[in-house]
């Protein structure tokens, strides 16, 4: 089985509005890594948007896609926070937030309005944000001789991997960053070079 070692996010923050009846949704989408910066983004809203009556939003993390989280916040339930997750799984999205705005404008839409409305909203910040293809890597230290420099300088260009930092001297160092598909490939053509040694550092 292959591994995917590829996801969908957001380059940056968007705005979606959908209007009915009086009330006003406005669609705030932002690309997060973890759930610490969720609370943040909703608290600056909160006081940016101080007479709405309701901040809901749904979250989804990791690439794996397999952390997510909704909040109806005071709406009917399954009204808010679901049309929301269900507009980021239609578009295979993760690491990304979509907290919605809601001013009340008088008039009840009913359940079948408020999905409506939470999922119309949403997918407008979706459709204009910026959405970009990451990869997982993992990241790695090679330490080798300044003999070896040739060897490892063509294998890094061979593979295409990411130089994050280097460090040239008699003993050489360069961090790299090694896409997960092509992780054993690249482990493998480094055995082969006498005197390297890799240290994992972190995938990212």
């Amino acid at each position: 089985m292959l591994f995917d070692d590829s996801y969908k996010t957001i380059e940056n923050p968007s705005e979606g509005i959908f209007r009915d009846k009086g009330s006003k949704f406005i669609a705030y989408s932002y690309p997060i890594r973890n759930e610490d910066e969720v609370k943040p983004i909703i608290a600056n809203l909160r006081n940016e948007h101080s007479k709405a009556r309701h901040w809901c939003y749904a979250y989804r993390l990791t690439p794996d896609r397999s952390v997510f989280r909704i909040n109806d916040d005071g709406e009917p339930s399954g009204t808010a926070g679901r049309p929301i997750l269900n507009c980021l799984l239609s578009a295979d999205l993760t690491n990304v937030v979509i907290v919605v705005v809601r001013y009340f404008g008088g008039t009840l839409l009913g359940v079948p309005g408020l999905i409506n409305a939470y999922k119309n909203a949403s997918l407008e910040a979706i459709t204009s944000a910026k959405i970009v293809t990451r990869t997982i890597n993992d990241l790695y230290e090679a330490y080798f001789d300044y003999l070896q420099m040739n060897d490892v300088m063509k294998l890094v260009k061979e593979e295409n991997l990411i130089i994050l930092q280097q460090h040239f001297d008699a003993n050489c160092i360069l961090k790299l960053e090694v896409r997960k598909a092509q992780l054993n490939q690249v482990l493998s053509k480094f055995d082969k070079i006498s005197n390297v040694k890799l240290k994992y550092l972190q995938t990212t």
